[in-house]
């Protein structure tokens, strides 16, 4: 993340900046005297291989950075620089979806047969996308990891109709259907591994990270391949969503460019042209841009993106904790978070992780063709608390509680993030870990009435002259508290 901060405690101001790039960056904070400079922008040659040269009567635009100073600490003025990204956010007026992601119901084997099961059990359930994750293209004989890069659906062993077919039938059930994409790379087992003409490369030599080459994205030749094998397929199988995920580095650089941090920052000028490309080409498409693999969360691919994976934890205790450092970086309204239902799951951990998904973008997966009636219920239950309670998870502003140990791969304590809008709705979603924590919490709240609350354990909930106190009983427990002024 191209972020910093500075907090002035004696003042209680402080100073924050972003820098809007997904290469290389750099930020420096340096004392100067009596006073603290605070830098940031692209790379310098020492640590980031990255030199420009600009004749005369030439011009060069750098990518922007934002700056922004409060009174406060870093959890609230993070946030302001969140207000200026608001207005670039192709999604700000829109409802925030609920999504369902097949990964982790297939592990990779999206077949025909596998996604019409799946469909048939949300038939009728208020989800808006429906998305294929990895696996749907390759070669017969060659896992799918090894053969990303040529997108071609694998209707020999997957889709004996073709990738149309299945994405007809997901239509057909309400939904709207999505496609995974590894578009900037490509794998050994791949025909365009082969094609160094349109690979990224470093001192002549393709840029090769064992599994995964790099498309040079400063070609129109890649552009043109691209719109055929990634934009075209996706109008002619009427796909309204695409997941763009990015799992390897290129590194310092690439050739091509008066020095390798050059090439690398011309290259990524062709990534945002690509998602820009997309948008042009298909208007309504959702596009999400996956932070599990390039991890680019910065406000230049946030602008091209309608929302972001927040991360590659899909079952793990610490979800909330990730989900929650978040609302200092980006849009609560542009995080993805996973929730992950096994039917070995207890109700109270299935509330857990729906409960996670309130502090962003609703993601379902899991073993939905296993849950029993009782699980359902409370899935169908997060699903529409959530619905009616996104608008303030998009449009609000967080303050931060809680009392955690470091850890965050073993967690102790609790936590609780209180999401407030101007019209006076309040959201407040509380977590506790392992470890000691109190019996009950009371956290300030400006509302005087609850709406809606939703737990596991039949928590005391009450609220009292601006007061909400809320009964703790177990470890990894959640509780959301909705309320209004």
């Amino acid at each position: 993340f191209p972020f910093a901060a500075v907090e002035d405690y004696q003042a209680g101001v402080t100073w924050a900046l972003q820098f809007a790039w997904p290469g290389s960056w750099q930020i420096e904070l340096r004392r100067k005297d009596a006073g603290l400079a605070i830098m940031t922008g692209l790379p310098d040659e020492d640590y980031g291989h990255w030199a420009k040269i600009i004749h005369p009567g030439e011009s060069f635009h750098t990518p922007e950075a934002y700056f922004t100073v409060g009174v406060g600490g870093v959890d609230a003025v993070s946030q302001r620089l969140q207000d200026l990204h608001r207005e670039n956010w192709v999604g700000r007026d829109r409802d925030l979806p609920v999504l369902f992601n097949e990964y982790c119901t297939t592990w990779g084997n999206p077949t025909h047969d596998n996604i019409v099961k799946i469909v048939d059990r949300l038939r009728g359930r208020p989800y808006d996308y429906f998305v294929i994750d990895c696996g749907w293209y390759g070669r017969e004989g060659i896992n799918w990891t090894d053969c990303g890069g040529d997108w071609i659906p694998n209707d020999a062993e997957m889709f004996p109709e073709g990738l149309k077919a299945t994405m007809d039938y997901i239509h057909g059930a309400g939904f709207k259907p999505g496609l995974w994409f590894e578009a900037e790379t490509c794998s050994r087992y791949s025909r365009m591994f082969q094609n160094e003409d349109l690979l990224l490369k470093r001192h002549g030599v393709p840029i090769d990270t064992a599994n995964r080459r790099f498309l040079d994205l400063r070609k129109e030749e890649t552009h043109a391949y691209l719109e055929e094998r990634v934009i075209d397929l996706m109008e002619r199988c009427g796909i309204d969503y695409i997941k763009v995920d990015y799992n390897d580095t290129i590194g310092m650089g690439c050739d091509g460019a008066e020095s390798l941090g050059e090439g690398l920052r011309q290259n990524g000028e062709g990534t945002l042209r690509f998602f820009r490309r997309m948008r042009e080409r298909i208007p309504h498409l959702c596009i999400e841009n996956c932070s599990s693999g390039g991890h680019r969360l910065e406000p230049a691919m946030m602008s091209v993106s309608d929302m972001a994976s927040f991360s590659d934890a899909h079952e793990c205790v610490e979800i909330p904790i990730i989900a929650a450092a978040l609302h200092r970086l980006i849009l609560p309204g542009q995080s993805q978070i996973w929730a992950v239902m096994q039917a070995k799951d207890s109700i109270r951990r299935i509330n857990y992780s729906l409960i996670n998904t309130f502090l962003g973008v609703m993601c379902i997966s899991g073993d939905v063709l296993g849950l029993n009636d009782e699980q359902w219920a409370k899935v169908d239950e997060g699903v529409d608390f959530y619905r009616e309670v996104r608008g303030v998870i998009r449009d609000g502003f967080t303050t931060f509680y809680g009392e955690m140990s470091k850890s965050w791969r073993h967690p102790e304590g609790w936590q609780a993030l209180c999401r407030e809008t101007e019209d006076g709705k309040t959201l407040m979603v509380i977590h506790t870990f392992a470890g000691k924590y109190p019996e009950k919490i009371t956290l300030p709240v400006n509302a005087s009435r609850i709406l809606r609350t939703m737990d596991s354990e039949q928590n005391a909930i009450t609220l009292e002259n601006g007061q909400l106190t809320v009964e703790l009983k177990a470890d990894f427990e959640a509780i959301a508290v909705y309320l209004e002024k």
